[in-house]
């Protein structure tokens, strides 16, 4: 039987190791990477990949690498790619799941952060790269304190609304941002999130898509 995301849902040991991961970066005072990111990121992989007609598998694959991606932070927020990617493996390899797409897996979760050079080495790696840093947003930001808030914290909480959708008609990937300029300007967040919009312009192109950046209404890419 093909190991699917519902498989990992009800798998503890996941479920134990992604909450372990959020709360010890939380003592960092990172971002929440919580469950709630992980089934955001999983559904938005699975419907970009959907919706520009790749394979059910291939989506239901991109579901799986988006519930997995930040698996890695139970070892430590940097480099979380790769020891993801790892751990990812030997849940996988015990579950079941064919080598192959074990491989998919592995590639998509160790090439989705920016800081590490990560690349679309896949289908499944570009629509996680592309649903990853779309989900940008004041909510996520735990400090309360706006003094202690460092530069990423200070765009995110800026975000009030974020939304990413892929359109087979005209093959172009839509990223669209509302942001509150009293915290951080327009040009000023895409200066500061201009490595990741770049990394997202690759992976849309590696689906065969234009990206299109907007902000405010404004196009920016």
């Amino acid at each position: 039987m093909a190991i699917t995301l519902e498989t990992l849902k009800k798998n503890q040991l996941i479920t134990d190791y992604l909450k372990m991961g959020n709360a010890y970066i939380g003592n960092m005072g990172a971002l929440e990477h919580n469950l709630h990111h992980a089934e955001h990121i999983s559904s938005l992989c699975s419907e970009i990949l959907n919706t520009l007609g790749f394979s059910n598998r291939d989506a239901e694959l991109g579901a799986m690498a988006g519930y997995l991606h930040d698996i890695g932070n139970l070892v430590n927020r940097y480099g979380h790619g790769m020891s993801g990617a790892i751990i990812a493996f030997n849940i996988l390899l015990e579950l079941g799941m064919e080598a192959e797409e074990i491989a998919v897996i592995m590639g998509a979760i160790g090439n989705h952060e920016e800081h590490a050079d990560g690349k679309p080495v896949n289908n499944v790696a570009a629509a996680l790269i592309l649903a990853d840093k779309s989900d940008v947003h004041r909510s996520r930001v735990r400090k309360t304190d706006f003094a202690t808030f460092t530069t990423r914290d200070r765009v995110n909480y800026a975000v009030t609304k974020s939304k990413i959708q892929a359109n087979a008609e005209d093959n172009t990937i839509v990223m669209k941002l509302e942001i509150d300029t009293s915290v951080c300007s327009v040009m000023e967040y895409f200066e500061i999130f201009l490595t990741k919009m770049l990394m997202c312009k690759h992976a849309a192109e590696h689906l065969q898509c234009e990206l299109k950046i907007m902000i405010n209404d404004v196009r920016l890419l």
